[in-house]
Protein backbone atom coordinates (compact mmCIF):
# COMPACT_ATOMS: atom_id res chain seq x y z
CA UNK A 1 0.00 0.00 0.00
CA UNK A 2 2.95 2.17 0.65
CA UNK A 3 4.25 1.95 -2.73
CA UNK A 4 0.86 2.61 -4.14
CA UNK A 5 0.17 5.60 -2.19
CA UNK A 6 3.81 7.41 -2.90
CA UNK A 7 3.35 5.81 -6.44
CA UNK A 8 0.73 8.09 -6.98
CA UNK A 9 1.02 10.86 -5.10
CA UNK A 10 4.77 11.89 -6.27
CA UNK A 11 3.96 10.86 -9.77
CA UNK A 12 1.56 13.61 -9.70
CA UNK A 13 3.87 15.96 -7.94
CA UNK A 14 6.71 15.08 -10.63
CA UNK A 15 6.26 18.74 -12.51
CA UNK A 16 6.13 21.11 -9.51
CA UNK A 17 9.52 20.04 -8.45
CA UNK A 18 11.39 23.00 -8.16
CA UNK A 19 15.42 23.42 -7.58
CA UNK A 20 15.16 25.01 -4.16
CA UNK A 21 15.44 22.78 -1.65
CA UNK A 22 12.75 24.03 0.95
CA UNK A 23 9.93 24.16 -1.95
CA UNK A 24 10.02 20.47 -2.10
CA UNK A 25 10.08 19.67 1.35
CA UNK A 26 6.91 21.41 1.36
CA UNK A 27 5.83 19.42 -1.75
CA UNK A 28 6.38 16.54 -0.42
CA UNK A 29 5.34 17.46 3.40
CA UNK A 30 2.14 15.00 3.11
CA UNK A 31 3.46 11.74 1.61
CA UNK A 32 6.63 12.15 4.08
CA UNK A 33 4.43 12.58 7.34
CA UNK A 34 2.34 9.88 6.75
CA UNK A 35 5.08 7.32 5.79
CA UNK A 36 7.33 8.39 8.51
CA UNK A 37 4.47 8.01 11.10
CA UNK A 38 3.60 4.51 9.38
CA UNK A 39 7.67 3.78 9.75
CA UNK A 40 7.78 4.74 13.73
CA UNK A 41 4.30 2.62 14.29
CA UNK A 42 6.08 -0.64 12.93
CA UNK A 43 9.40 -0.09 14.65
CA UNK A 44 7.58 0.11 18.04
CA UNK A 45 5.76 -3.35 17.42
CA UNK A 46 8.80 -4.19 17.49
CA UNK A 47 9.90 -5.00 13.79
CA UNK A 48 13.18 -3.36 12.62
CA UNK A 49 13.36 -5.36 9.68
CA UNK A 50 10.14 -4.57 8.16
CA UNK A 51 10.53 -1.15 9.17
CA UNK A 52 14.05 -1.43 7.27
CA UNK A 53 12.42 -2.42 4.10
CA UNK A 54 9.50 0.53 4.37
CA UNK A 55 12.17 3.07 4.91
CA UNK A 56 14.50 1.78 2.21
CA UNK A 57 11.13 1.38 -0.13
CA UNK A 58 10.62 5.19 0.26
CA UNK A 59 14.40 6.09 0.01
CA UNK A 60 14.58 4.92 -3.26
CA UNK A 61 11.32 6.09 -4.47
CA UNK A 62 11.82 9.38 -3.36
CA UNK A 63 15.11 9.43 -5.17
CA UNK A 64 13.18 7.67 -8.47
CA UNK A 65 11.26 11.19 -8.71
CA UNK A 66 13.94 12.76 -10.26
CA UNK A 67 15.37 15.82 -6.97
CA UNK A 68 18.80 16.55 -6.84
CA UNK A 69 20.80 13.50 -4.59
CA UNK A 70 21.61 16.40 -2.22
CA UNK A 71 18.51 17.50 -1.46
CA UNK A 72 17.22 14.11 -1.01
CA UNK A 73 19.66 13.42 1.09
CA UNK A 74 19.46 15.85 3.36
CA UNK A 75 15.68 15.23 3.50
CA UNK A 76 15.91 11.51 4.87
CA UNK A 77 18.64 12.73 7.08
CA UNK A 78 16.58 15.11 8.68
CA UNK A 79 13.57 12.68 9.13
CA UNK A 80 16.23 9.89 10.64
CA UNK A 81 17.44 12.55 13.07
CA UNK A 82 13.64 13.52 14.00
CA UNK A 83 12.84 9.88 14.02
CA UNK A 84 15.90 8.88 15.98
CA UNK A 85 15.59 11.43 18.69
CA UNK A 86 12.10 10.41 19.00
CA UNK A 87 12.51 7.35 19.86
CA UNK A 88 15.70 8.31 22.11
CA UNK A 89 13.07 10.35 24.47
CA UNK A 90 10.71 7.54 24.85
CA UNK A 91 13.29 5.19 25.57
CA UNK A 92 14.03 7.53 28.65
CA UNK A 93 10.65 7.65 29.73
CA UNK A 94 11.08 4.11 30.46
CA UNK A 95 8.23 3.34 27.94
CA UNK A 96 10.38 0.97 25.51
CA UNK A 97 12.47 -0.71 27.90
CA UNK A 98 11.52 -4.03 26.53
CA UNK A 99 11.95 -3.29 23.38
CA UNK A 100 15.56 -1.95 24.01
CA UNK A 101 16.43 -5.14 25.32
CA UNK A 102 15.31 -7.70 22.84
CA UNK A 103 16.93 -5.28 20.25
CA UNK A 104 20.35 -5.34 22.28
CA UNK A 105 19.85 -9.33 23.01
CA UNK A 106 19.80 -9.67 19.24
CA UNK A 107 22.73 -7.72 18.68
CA UNK A 108 24.68 -9.00 20.93
CA UNK A 109 23.82 -12.45 19.72
CA UNK A 110 24.64 -11.40 16.01
CA UNK A 111 28.18 -9.82 17.81
CA UNK A 112 29.16 -12.91 19.54
CA UNK A 113 26.68 -15.92 18.48
CA UNK A 114 29.05 -18.72 19.84
CA UNK A 115 29.66 -17.04 23.55
CA UNK A 116 26.04 -16.03 23.52
CA UNK A 117 24.68 -19.76 21.92
CA UNK A 118 22.25 -20.48 24.84
CA UNK A 119 21.03 -16.39 24.72
CA UNK A 120 19.72 -16.07 21.81
CA UNK A 121 22.82 -17.25 19.39
CA UNK A 122 21.89 -20.42 18.44
CA UNK A 123 19.54 -19.76 15.13
CA UNK A 124 23.26 -18.06 13.09
CA UNK A 125 24.95 -21.01 14.98
CA UNK A 126 23.11 -24.00 13.67
CA UNK A 127 23.01 -21.95 10.03
CA UNK A 128 26.87 -21.82 10.00
CA UNK A 129 26.83 -25.77 10.65
CA UNK A 130 24.17 -26.02 7.78
CA UNK A 131 26.28 -24.44 5.23
CA UNK A 132 29.43 -26.25 6.57
CA UNK A 133 27.71 -29.22 6.46
CA UNK A 134 26.22 -28.63 2.58
CA UNK A 135 29.64 -27.47 0.96
CA UNK A 136 29.45 -27.15 -2.28
CA UNK A 137 27.20 -29.62 -3.66
CA UNK A 138 25.10 -30.50 -0.78
CA UNK A 139 24.13 -33.68 0.96
CA UNK A 140 21.02 -34.64 -1.09
CA UNK A 141 17.21 -33.13 -1.11
CA UNK A 142 15.82 -33.96 2.10
CA UNK A 143 19.08 -35.14 3.88
CA UNK A 144 19.69 -31.84 6.17
CA UNK A 145 20.92 -32.66 9.45
CA UNK A 146 19.93 -28.85 10.89
CA UNK A 147 16.37 -29.16 10.29
CA UNK A 148 15.81 -32.01 12.27
CA UNK A 149 14.92 -29.97 15.96
CA UNK A 150 18.93 -28.29 15.71
CA UNK A 151 17.83 -25.36 13.67
CA UNK A 152 14.35 -23.45 14.82
CA UNK A 153 11.66 -22.90 12.68
CA UNK A 154 13.94 -23.77 9.38
CA UNK A 155 11.25 -23.26 7.18
CA UNK A 156 11.09 -19.46 7.87
CA UNK A 157 13.87 -17.00 7.44
CA UNK A 158 16.66 -19.45 7.85
CA UNK A 159 15.14 -21.31 5.02
CA UNK A 160 18.32 -20.78 2.66
CA UNK A 161 20.63 -22.54 5.17
CA UNK A 162 18.86 -25.68 5.48
CA UNK A 163 18.71 -25.22 1.05
CA UNK A 164 22.46 -24.75 1.07
CA UNK A 165 22.72 -28.34 3.58
CA UNK A 166 21.04 -29.89 0.75
CA UNK A 167 21.45 -29.03 -2.40
CA UNK A 168 25.22 -27.10 -1.75
CA UNK A 169 26.38 -23.67 -2.07
CA UNK A 170 26.13 -24.02 -6.27
CA UNK A 171 22.45 -24.79 -5.99
CA UNK A 172 22.09 -21.65 -3.25
CA UNK A 173 23.75 -19.37 -5.92
CA UNK A 174 21.38 -20.54 -8.82
CA UNK A 175 18.23 -19.52 -6.38
CA UNK A 176 20.05 -16.57 -5.55
CA UNK A 177 21.30 -15.67 -8.92
CA UNK A 178 17.43 -16.54 -10.40
CA UNK A 179 16.29 -13.76 -7.90
CA UNK A 180 18.82 -11.54 -9.02
CA UNK A 181 17.80 -11.71 -12.60
CA UNK A 182 13.99 -10.77 -11.37
CA UNK A 183 15.06 -7.62 -9.29
CA UNK A 184 17.19 -6.47 -12.06
CA UNK A 185 14.63 -7.32 -15.06
CA UNK A 186 12.11 -4.92 -12.60
CA UNK A 187 14.39 -1.91 -12.27
CA UNK A 188 14.72 -2.31 -16.08
CA UNK A 189 11.21 -1.82 -16.90
CA UNK A 190 11.24 1.18 -14.58
CA UNK A 191 14.07 2.52 -15.70
CA UNK A 192 12.30 2.40 -19.57
CA UNK A 193 8.88 2.96 -18.29
CA UNK A 194 7.32 5.93 -19.88
CA UNK A 195 4.78 6.86 -16.65
CA UNK A 196 6.55 7.99 -13.46
CA UNK A 197 3.74 6.09 -11.87
CA UNK A 198 5.01 2.66 -13.72
CA UNK A 199 8.43 3.92 -13.13
CA UNK A 200 7.92 4.15 -9.44
CA UNK A 201 5.34 0.94 -8.50
CA UNK A 202 8.38 -0.56 -10.24
CA UNK A 203 11.14 0.47 -8.23
CA UNK A 204 8.90 -0.10 -4.85
CA UNK A 205 8.37 -3.33 -5.64
CA UNK A 206 11.88 -4.00 -6.79
CA UNK A 207 13.28 -2.52 -3.70
CA UNK A 208 10.97 -4.45 -1.59
CA UNK A 209 12.51 -7.71 -3.06
CA UNK A 210 16.28 -6.70 -2.62
CA UNK A 211 16.05 -5.24 0.73
CA UNK A 212 14.44 -8.96 1.87
CA UNK A 213 16.66 -11.04 0.10
CA UNK A 214 19.84 -9.18 1.44
CA UNK A 215 18.54 -8.84 4.81
CA UNK A 216 17.46 -12.61 4.96
CA UNK A 217 20.82 -13.91 3.50
CA UNK A 218 22.83 -11.40 5.46
CA UNK A 219 21.24 -12.51 8.64
CA UNK A 220 22.18 -16.10 8.03
CA UNK A 221 25.78 -15.28 7.11
CA UNK A 222 26.33 -13.14 10.22
CA UNK A 223 27.41 -10.00 8.26
CA UNK A 224 23.50 -8.46 9.41
CA UNK A 225 22.05 -8.89 12.98
CA UNK A 226 18.59 -11.19 12.47
CA UNK A 227 15.85 -9.46 11.49
CA UNK A 228 13.32 -12.00 11.17
CA UNK A 229 13.19 -10.92 7.47
CA UNK A 230 11.48 -13.73 4.59
CA UNK A 231 13.36 -15.28 1.66
CA UNK A 232 10.89 -13.70 -1.33
CA UNK A 233 9.08 -16.78 -2.52
CA UNK A 234 10.70 -19.44 -0.59
CA UNK A 235 10.52 -19.36 3.02
CA UNK A 236 7.34 -20.14 4.72
CA UNK A 237 4.58 -17.60 4.71
CA UNK A 238 1.35 -17.00 3.16
CA UNK A 239 1.20 -13.29 3.80
CA UNK A 240 4.55 -12.46 2.33
CA UNK A 241 3.83 -15.32 -0.39
CA UNK A 242 0.28 -13.04 -0.84
CA UNK A 243 1.96 -9.70 -1.07
CA UNK A 244 5.23 -10.22 -3.28
CA UNK A 245 2.65 -12.10 -5.73
CA UNK A 246 0.28 -9.08 -5.58
CA UNK A 247 3.13 -6.91 -6.15
CA UNK A 248 4.79 -9.18 -9.04
CA UNK A 249 1.86 -8.96 -10.38
CA UNK A 250 1.41 -5.59 -10.68
CA UNK A 251 4.97 -5.34 -12.45
CA UNK A 252 3.79 -7.61 -15.11
CA UNK A 253 0.95 -5.50 -15.84
CA UNK A 254 3.15 -2.87 -16.49
CA UNK A 255 5.33 -4.75 -18.73
CA UNK A 256 2.18 -5.60 -20.70
CA UNK A 257 1.15 -1.71 -21.11
CA UNK A 258 4.53 -0.77 -21.69
CA UNK A 259 4.17 -3.06 -24.49
CA UNK A 260 0.86 -2.07 -25.84
CA UNK A 261 2.08 1.74 -26.25
CA UNK A 262 5.39 1.03 -28.31
CA UNK A 263 3.34 -1.36 -30.67
CA UNK A 264 1.16 1.77 -30.83
CA UNK A 265 3.75 4.20 -31.49
CA UNK A 266 5.18 1.94 -33.63
CA UNK A 267 2.51 1.89 -35.85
Amino acid sequence: MIVLYLASMLSRKEKDLEEKFWDNVKLFLQPVGLVAAILVLVFLQPDLGGASILGMVTLVMFFGTGIPFKYGAIAISGIAAVVTSALTILGHFNLSNNISSYKLNRLLAFLHPFKLENMGGSQLVNSYYAINNGGWFGLGLGNSIQKRGYLPEPYTDFILSIITEEIGVLGALVILGLLSVMIIRIFMLGIHATKMYHTLICYGVGTIIFVQTFFNVGGLLGILPITGVTLPFISYGGSSMLVLATGLGMVLNISAQEKRLAHQRLH
